[in-house]
């Protein structure tokens, strides 16, 4: 399984604020950190997420639930779980228009983890 390097999300955080404004900068480094290796906890030697889908679920979800970039949460945390999604081989199929909804429901809370990953497995293309 590929991994998202904390520099790598940088990266793309730089990238999209570039393209779509915003301030750019880190706020929490820990909270980022948290939500790239948070993913592959385990638990008496067995995953938390032991399916691509649930750890881009919890990836998602922790990155815009918990903050860590000044500005542009939203669309960071779903920009980088589209990401680690696809380069681990799993496609979306969905509009923009939903991508949008999914990002402000998840801030808004009202969509979680669980509804999250539901939204992955029905938009796998």
């Amino acid at each position: 399984m590929i991994r998202l390097s904390e520099e790598k999300v940088k990266f793309l955080y730089q990238l999209m604020v570039e393209a779509t404004g915003g301030t750019f900068g880190i706020r929490d480094e820990n909270l980022l950190n948290s939500a790239l290796e948070g993913i592959f906890q385990t638990f008496d030697g067995k995953y938390l997420y032991p399916s691509k889908e649930e750890k881009g679920a919890m990836l998602g979800y922790s990155l815009i639930s918990n903050h860590a970039f000044v500005d542009g949460n939203k669309r960071i945390g779903v920009y980088v779980m589209l990401t680690f999604l696809e380069v681990n081989g799993i496609r979306i199929d969905c509009s923009d228009e939903e991508l949008i909804t999914l990002g402000l429901g998840l801030a808004a809370g009202e969509i979680g983890y669980e509804g999250l990953l539901d939204w992955i497995l029905d938009h796998e293309a």
